[in-house]
Formats: C-alpha cells, structure tokens, sequence
C-alpha cells in the first residue's frame, strides 16, 4: 500500500508550474463523444481521474492516444453499451458520460458513480434536466437507464447552481432540437472551459459563467483542438503552502481572478503575496490574523479550498470560523489535524478554530481529496515525520505533487507500507 512521508518545517522556495484543471478535464473527456471527428485537449492534468476516464472511452470503442500533456480522442468507431460499474465507480465525473451519450445517442445505461464520500451529493437535478429536455428515467437497483426517441430544448431551472447538473444538461442539449435554457446555472471557470470546447466543436451556447446559459441545438458537432484552463485549486492549495512556508514561492501558470476570493482572505490574514497577470508569489509572514470562511459557490469561497486553508487557521492568533455549506461531510480531516495539535471543535457544518497551535507528525489517513490535499500541507508545516496513508485519494487530483514540492525545497516522498 502506497503512503506519503513526509518531514516538516522545510521553507519552500522556487516556482511550482500549476497543471489543467481536474474539475474541467473530467468533464471534457466525455464531451469528446458528442464530436464527429477527432478531438484534441491538451494541458489535459496525467491523474489518476482522467486515466480512468480514459478507460471509460477505451471500453466504448474510442481510440485515445495520450502524449505528454495532450489527449486525442476518435469517438468514431464508439459504440453505446452499458458501462460497467467497476469503471464507472472510480470516480464521481463519470456522470458526465450520461449527459454525453444520452445527447449523441438518446440512451445511456451505466452504474452509479463513485467518487469522495464528502456527502450525498445526488443527481437528482442532472436526472430533473434529462427528463426535461424528454428523456425517460429508470433506475433499477444501481443502474440508471436513460433514453428518449427524441431530445427537445426547453427551460430548465436548477433548484441548486450544481456545477455537475450544469455541464451534464449542457452535454444533453447541445444536439437536442430547440433551445434550451438553463436558469440559476453554476457559473465556476470550469463550465466556461466546457462550453468554449463545445463551440469550438460547432455547438452555440451563450451566457457560460452567468447564471442563464442559452443552448440553441445543432444537428453535428465537429473536431476541435482545445485547451483545459489552469486548476484553481490546485493553485490555491500551493498558494496556502506558500503562505505557510513560503519564501518567494511562485505559483505559475495560474488566473488570478479565478482566486480572487481565496487571496482577499489571505490578505486579511496578513499574508504577503504578490500577484501577477499569469502568477502568485507567496511569502510567509510572522503571524497571522484569524478569519472567518464562508464556502459558497463561485465566485464565493471555494469548498475544495476549504479543507487546506483550515490547515492555515491553526496557525492564526485568535478564534476563526468556517462555516461548510456545500457538502455536509467535509470536515473528516478535523480529527486528524487534531492528532496532530490542532484545536478544532465542529458542531454541523460549522468549526471553529483556535491558535496558534504546534503541529507535531504522526500517522494520518486522507479520507477524501481535498482532506488528503490538508493533511500534506499540516504535514509540511509539522514537527518531524508525518505518515499518510489512502494516499490513492491526493494522486487522483494533484498531478506530479511529490515531484512539484520536492523541486521547492520538500522533504516528501511516496512510500510502501504494510
């Protein structure tokens, strides 16, 4: 079994170049299907989530040829078979074939996805577009079946602005007859991305990053060369690494603006950064104030940065706050830091924070992602030697991590254990 070790209280500096987006990438690999001819992505992120996805198009017929940062994708030869739930079980983003499939071929069978248990977190709204736009809807034990004879643009409104439901319902529609439009959409960077892919490709969506995206539905979709925008959380979380050990650490390849709500707070801490049109450079300070986060969907505080920036209120003077409302399990990294020093006290989907707290190593278990993205930046700052196992977790959304933080100045490395 795989883990991390790694030994604390090392000052990072250097330049950590930022990879493509996991929330976008995982999206556009099913889009690929609805083309009629090949497809190029590239700054595509090599984890373990899009090797999955891969396997997903692979099993359906596509050929995909990966090369270096790039994907090509021939969804010709595909054909439409049920997906199996051993593939479709490895992560969450393998609903996104539903949407795909359902608008090129107006019927999918495939198994429930899998993904971080951080909450419920149901489809019920992808399923509500689906059925919509006339598709039918069954679900027999875990296995969805959803087909229609024919899809029809219509006004959908999203009870919650779910950035999974937006692209799915995009995916859809993109070849259903009509317009369709999407109301109380999610407007996250990584829909942008998605959408600028399918009009590349021919599709006519509008309004992509507000909360009213027009889709006017067309017969074909063509090949196109597109490129995955920079990972903002993945940014973020080596931006809260610089904040904590920084010194001159640069943050490349990055869209400040995409940050904007993490960098306010860092500066209200008292964190000194310098940002710059396509970079961040982070300084640690001698101390830092405590804040109050308040996850929100985008432009607000992120929920995937949630997680890592607690890591950095363990070390604010005073009492901070955060209060969760995205997901309602995504405090299971709590215990841990805990183990390790901090005093954290949860009550529901609020924590509050107490510190300056010493962080010390020891042996700890990334229960999720972004809770696995924490426990290597408590690590980092830590006394001595941390171990964390489930490693599988932090590799599925954080390319190259160990290489990118040992070129900085880490001491980390993946290790086998018992």
């Amino acid at each position: 079994m795989k883990a991390i070790k790694i030994e604390g209280g090392k000052t990072l500096s250097g330049s950590i170049r930022v990879s493509g987006a996991k929330n976008s990438a995982v999206a556009l690999i099913p889009a690929a299907i609805l083309a009629s001819d090949k497809v190029t992505i590239c700054n595509v992120p090599d984890i373990t989530d899009t090797d999955a996805l891969a396997e997903i198009l692979t099993f359906l017929g596509a050929k995909v040829n990966r090369a270096s940062e790039s994907i090509v994708i021939d969804p010709t030869s595909i054909e439409n078979k049920e997906i199996p739930s051993e593939i479709s079980k490895k992560l969450r983003a393998s609903y996104y074939f539903m949407g795909a499939l359902l608008g090129k071929y107006k019927k999918v069978s495939m198994y429930f996805p899998g993904g971080c248990s951080i909450g419920k977190r149901p489809i019920n709204l992808h399923l509500k577009g689906f059925e919509s736009l006339g598709a039918k809807v069954t679900i027999e034990k875990d296995k969805y079946l959803v087909e229609a004879d024919e899809l029809k643009g219509c006004p959908i409104y999203l009870d919650i602005a779910s950035v999974g439901a937006t692209i799915n319902i995009m995916l859809a529609a993109v070849l259903a007859k009509g317009e369709t439009i999407i109301d109380n959409a999610a407007k996250e960077p990584e829909i942008v991305n998605v959408a600028t892919f399918l009009n590349s490709m021919g599709a006519r969506i509008t309004g992509a990053g507000t909360s009213k995206i027009r889709i006017k539905g067309v017969p074909k979709l063509n090949g196109c060369f597109h490129e995955v925008i920079p990972d903002r959380i993945e940014a973020g979380t080596y931006a809260i690494i610089g904040a904590l050990c920084g010194s001159y650490l640069k943050i490349d390849n990055v869209i400040p603006k995409h940050l904007e709500s993490l960098l306010l707070k860092l500066e209200e801490m008292g964190v000194d950064s310098e940002v710059g049109e396509d970079y961040i450079v982070l300084n640690k300070p001698s101390s830092y104030k405590a804040v109050s986060i308040k996850t929100m969907v985008y432009p607000g505080f992120p929920t995937d940065l949630q997680q890592p920036f607690t890591v950095l209120l363990t070390q604010a003077k005073g009492t901070s706050s955060v209060e969760e409302t995205i997901f309602e399990n995504r405090f299971m990294h709590v215990p841990y830091l805990n183990k390790m020093g901090a005093n954290i006290v949860t009550v529901g989907n609020k924590a509050s924070i107490k510190g300056p707290t010493p962080l010390v190593g020891c042996e700890v278990e990334a229960t999720d992602l972004r809770a696995g993205a924490a426990l290597v930046i408590a690590a980092l700052i830590a006394e001595g030697e941390t171990i964390i196992t489930n490693v599988e977790h932090i590799l599925r959304g954080y390319e190259e991590i160990v290489e990118k933080l040992t070129n900085v100045g880490a001491k980390i490395e993946i290790i086998e254990i018992d």
